[in-house]
């Protein structure tokens, strides 16, 4: 389903010189059967702002967070394979968000069962693909290159098309 996604840190060695300390493939990913056809793979996590340059790398991949809390960071790569393909597939999303320790973000809506809404602003990054952002009562199809700052909002996600939607989003948790 989704893709392997290679992560190259820098910093720097004893002398101060600029050198890679880890180039390889991120292992803190989500994949759940309460929602399938969805990966999200989180790049990098940050716990404070200003944020430590030197922070140790591997704390990145300990614990899957979904969303940052007030002055945190997270850089994810999220995977969408067409909704066509899982339509017959129960979905639970108050399990989804349950176990993810973010059930207070879902919102019941007709609309879409995984609506949510987060206190954080997040800049949505199309890679490939296309998806559609569902809001309230408006929604938009996004393709590559694409941009959304989402701020807050109630939104979910849709993939009606045919191929793989790769998303980067950056969040940022608000107050």
């Amino acid at each position: 389903m989704s893709k392997n996604c290679r992560r190259v840190v820098t910093g720097f060695d004893e002398r101060g010189e600029s050198i890679i300390i880890s180039d390889g493939y991120v292992k803190n990913k989500m994949e759940k059967d309460t929602r399938p056809g969805v990966s999200l793979t989180n790049i990098w996590h940050t716990s404070e702002f200003p944020i430590e340059m030197n922070a140790d790398i591997e704390k990145v991949d300990e614990e899957f967070i979904m969303f940052p809390q007030s002055n945190e960071t997270i850089c994810r790569i999220s995977s969408f394979e067409p909704d066509k393909r899982y339509q017959n597939d129960a979905y639970d999303s108050t399990s989804y968000f349950s176990d993810l320790d973010a059930g207070d973000t879902l919102v019941k809506s007709k609309r879409h069962p995984f609506m949510h809404k987060s206190r954080t602003v997040d800049y949505a990054i199309i890679l490939e693909g296309e998806i559609t952002l569902l809001l309230d009562s408006q929604e938009v199809t996004l393709g590559a290159g694409d941009i959304v700052v989402q701020r807050g909002t109630n939104h979910a996600w849709v993939n009606n098309g045919d191929k793989l939607c790769r998303v980067c989003f950056i969040l940022m948790g608000a107050e």
